[in-house]
């Protein structure tokens, strides 16, 4: 008896020392970094839960006097969020450090007790009539860093770019709810940079072919391109300023501290003009556009006007904006420095952070660690001599695709300076079912516990949004979960608050969807360039599917998606019919490239017979799946193109707006030098481009068989740019904005019509993981066996 109380005496007293330890290492974390502290909200109390009853009330409308919410900083850690729940049944009691933590209390509470949801498809916040009890002392949750970080520089193009308040006042609701205290604030910027430019003796004109188009303006901040898509017209500019007081506004409210943008030296090319004896480069061209709209110029860091522009900037942000002392940079992201000298690149960085200090003596310095991925040109002397030149704890870099290649573990913990341990996830807000499930439930821990760790949160680097939405709603709680979880639990859970309990079948599909879409365990990227219908197509190479899992397992996922349709509870669920229609999409989107792989085979054995009965059910397919997302607004592009049209107040706005909108998710260039990158699965896009462009292929291919004369891609892409790409990106046709069709039913038709083809020996080529004999009881194999009946 006496050993065990010594045993357990030990192990309690090893228990407290690693306890100790952790705790010292969490200390150390934050007193290293006191460079950040007034890296915070100045917003009143009062005010900020104000802002935070008001959101609860736009989310949950009268059952939100049923809350009582109050901000106080003094329940929790310093700079890092906390809430606290109590509740006696009849009323909850939310208390939170910020704004944002009675907003994040309120939506655990929301997610946790009340079995609900809040995400960019919908929400499900139906509360019961007598309110879960929290007995006192009541539950209280502590984020585990300071900052919880959102949007890519490319997410204001790729998904913001047309959104007007209503949309950004559910969004910045949203963020609140997730915990977001850091995100990315660029609306209005070119208002700020036209205002100092032509006080410095740059010309409309000058300014005109400098800014991008509204779609395209992400990469024209960063320097990358230069003038394509504009010019920008002065009601968009000055429309776009008005907007974001109101998005600052708001989000200072809740407590969310905004970043603003900083100079990264990129000028207009008139500079050469206005000031002659500047010391001006060109950058390289960038991703296949020419010298017209790329090759941007880049002033040298050393140069006087540096710091003015810089200084200036920022005043006149400060001026316009107020001030929250952080401010983003990315002067080389995808551009290679015009040298690799470690010195070069130390004045680099050190010439940035002088021109936020001109402005603003508290300035931080925030940056996308994206550059550091070209390891050809960045490597650690490199990598060490940019972060280094600038004072320890005054930059932070976004550690930006952390779930698939990060980049602190094999930079000492970026040398040093802090970072944010991020979730890029997505490119170009292309649609694909995709997730690392397992690496994000575990990186963040990793990264926290990594030697002599620097990171000081966790955020959402995505470049589109309006996709995957069960990976953000994991990724948020990193933020304050002590460690991995148990994803079975967590992916079941997650589909009883999407629909209000769910039931057998929607959690039978969403364990399988677990298991396979969102199971990536490589380092796969989710692309949209093997995504055949998608894609331009081609002879050779041909395209390689883009299926990383077992498509069985995707498919029964369907199959029990289609059954829990049939119960009229979830066939009425808005959230429920939007994973419905996802799931499909995706299931016909992996068939294609069977269909296509069958369009090759019979091509190079000369069966034109087989050729056209291929090429058919491509094309067919094609028509499905326009019917489909035709049902769901979610998945239409006359809402993206719509949105776009009403800032036009003539005729010339709206060809400008037009030419945007279908450009980018299309050629994303004049001639298509980025084709098919922020490729999209919408009603209208399918019928009135993929389809006519994988018609002429198809067509191409069989008059090719008939005649004896070879295919000739280039002769094939030429005519498909031409006759059906350009046409589009031209076209000022408007789509409908309003759904066609039930879901239910539609989802229900094509998975009789379609699912008796995925049986084919073509899949077997996957990687097969799934035993559906085993991984399930025999009452759900019968029930397999009836929907596959």
């Amino acid at each position: 008896m006496s050993r065990c109380v010594l045993c357990s005496s030990i192990a309690f007293h090893l228990y407290v020392k690693t306890q100790i330890n952790a705790m010292k290492q969490v200390l150390q974390c934050y007193s290293e970094f006191s460079t950040l502290n007034h890296i915070r909200s100045k917003t009143p109390y009062d005010v900020q839960s104000t802002a935070a009853g008001d959101l609860i009330s736009r989310v949950i409308g009268n059952r939100s006097s049923d809350f009582l919410v109050s901000v106080d900083p003094s329940i929790g850690p310093k700079n890092r969020d906390t809430f606290k729940l109590v509740s006696n049944g009849v009323k909850l009691s939310i208390t939170g450090t910020s704004g944002v933590a009675v907003a994040m209390g309120f939506y655990y509470y929301l997610k946790y007790y009340c079995g609900g949801q809040y995400t960019w498809a919908g929400q499900q916040v139906a509360l019961p009539a007598v309110l879960p009890a929290i007995a006192s002392p009541g539950k209280t949750v502590t984020s585990n860093d300071q900052f919880r970080y959102y949007q890519n520089v490319c997410t204001v193009s790729y998904s913001f770019a047309w959104w007007d308040w209503t949309r950004w006042e559910r969004e910045i609701d949203w963020m609140a709810m997730q915990g977001i205290n850091l995100p990315l604030a660029f609306t209005g910027q070119e208002a700020m940079f036209q205002r100092v430019y032509m006080a410095m003796g740059f010309t409309n004109e000058d300014m005109a072919s400098h800014f991008g188009g509204p779609a395209f303006l992400a990469w024209a901040r960063m320097g990358n391109i230069h003038g394509w898509g504009g010019p920008l017209p002065q009601t968009w500019i000055d429309g776009r300023l008005i907007l974001q007081h109101k998005i600052l506004k708001r989000m200072r409210s809740l407590g969310i501290t905004p970043v603003l943008p900083g100079f990264a030296g990129h000028v207009p090319a008139a500079i050469t003009r206005v000031f002659p004896q500047a010391n001006v480069t060109r950058l390289g061209g960038w991703s296949n556009f020419r010298q017209n709209y790329s090759e941007t110029y880049l002033l040298d860091f050393n140069d006087p006007l540096f710091a003015k522009i810089g200084g200036s900037f920022i005043k006149a942000m400060e001026y316009e904006f107020g001030v929250d002392h952080i401010y983003n940079a990315d002067t080389f992201n995808e551009m290679s420095p015009k040298s690799s000298d470690p010195a070069y690149l130390a004045s680099a960085a050190k010439g940035v952070y002088n021109g936020m200090l001109a402005g603003d003596t508290q300035a931080i310095w925030l940056m996308q660690g994206w550059l550091f991925m070209s390891q050809g040109f960045w490597k650690p002397p490199q990598i060490k001599a940019l972060l280094t030149a600038i004072p320890q704890g005054k930059m932070i870099i976004l550690d930006l695709i952390s779930e698939l290649d990060p980049i602190y573990s094999r930079t000492e913990s970026y040398y040093g300076q802090p970072f944010i341990w991020c979730m890029l996830h997505n490119f170009g807000g292309t649609m694909e079912l995709y997730g690392a499930l397992d690496k994000v439930n575990k990186g963040p821990s990793t990264g926290r516990s990594f030697p002599n760790t620097t990171m000081v949160g966790t955020g959402l680097t995505p470049e589109g949004i309006n996709q995957n939405e069960v990976m953000y709603e994991f990724m948020n709680e990193q933020a304050w979960r002590p460690g991995p979880v148990n994803l079975d639990d967590w992916i079941d859970s997650y589909q009883k608050q999407r629909y209000g309990g769910g039931d057998k079948y929607t959690s039978l599909a969403w364990s399988l969807l677990k298991l396979s879409v969102y199971n990536c365990s490589d380092i796969h990227r989710e692309h949209s360039t093997n995504v055949p219908i998608t894609t331009r197509p081609r002879l050779v190479p041909e395209l390689a599917p883009d299926i990383w899992y077992d498509p069985e397992q995707l498919y029964q996922a369907w199959d029990n998606m289609v059954l829990a349709s049939k119960t009229p509870a979830l066939g009425n669920n808005s959230l429920f019919t939007y994973d419905l229609v996802d799931v499909t999409r995706n299931s016909l989107q992996i068939l294609s490239s069977m269909y296509y792989h069958d369009i090759i085979a019979a091509y190079n054995t000369t069966n034109t017979s087989q050729l056209q009965i291929a090429g058919q059910k491509m094309i067919d397919l094609l028509s499905d799946l326009d019917t489909l997302l035709a049902s769901d607004g979610h998945f239409l592009l006359g809402k993206w193109t719509e949105a776009a049209r009403k800032f036009s107040l003539d005729v010339n706005d709206t060809i400008l707006y037009d030419l945007n909108s279908r450009n980018q998710v299309t050629l994303w260039g004049p001639t298509g030098q980025i084709r098919d990158y922020a490729a999209k699965q919408w009603s209208g896009l399918i019928n009135k481009y993929y389809k006519p462009r994988w018609q002429l292929f198809v067509d191409s291919l069989v008059n090719s068989t008939k005649t004896g004369k070879p295919f000739n891609n280039v002769e094939y892409d030429q005519a498909a740019f031409s006759t059906v790409e350009l046409p589009f990106s031209n076209d000022h046709t408007s789509f409908p904005t309003t759904v066609t069709g039930s879901s239910v039913d539609l989802a229900a038709k094509f998975h009789q019509k379609y699912r008796s083809e995925t049986k084919s020996k073509f899949f077997s080529q996957f990687p097969r993981k799934f035993d559906r004999n085993t991984a399930f009881s025999k009452l759900q194999a019968r029930q397999w066996g009836r929907a596959l009946a």
